[in-house]
């Protein structure tokens, strides 16, 4: 995790937010402490309450008095909808402006998208299937 060139509060936070995405830490599930969270990554708590403030100050997780820190409901949602916007903006906005600077269509895509897909499936230990 450490020197990825981001700020380690935030890898933390992705961290987080990735094994909420994968499913490993679902909702109403007790999230890692800021403690667990520094010990584990060997950084201080400090670095690690700021990615866990982060989260909570966007609904993701959210603490029970006494208790710790908990994964909010409808988290996994809003972290799907926050990723694939991202997504959209990060690799489809480029593409459809390259496209149409070559005149592809969405129908063009589409079909572009379906055969490098097949492709990637194919086995390629020589097996023809």
């Amino acid at each position: 995790m450490v020197g990825e060139g981001r700020p380690l509060f935030l890898q933390i936070a992705e961290s987080v937010e990735d094994a909420i995405v994968d499913g490993s830490l679902g909702e109403e599930e007790r999230a890692p402490s800021t403690n667990e969270l520094a010990a584990f990554h060997r950084i201080n708590p400090a670095t690690a309450a700021k990615g866990v403030n982060l989260l909570t100050d966007k609904g993701v997780l959210y603490k029970r008095r006494g208790i710790g820190m908990f994964v909010a409901p409808g988290a996994r949602e809003l972290l799907l909808t926050e990723r694939r916007t991202a997504f959209a903006e990060r690799f489809l906005d480029p593409l459809l402006v390259e496209a149409a600077r070559l005149g592809l269509g969405p129908d063009d895509l589409a079909r572009m998208i379906a055969d490098r897909a097949r492709a990637a499936q194919r086995p390629t230990n020589g097996d023809p299937r």
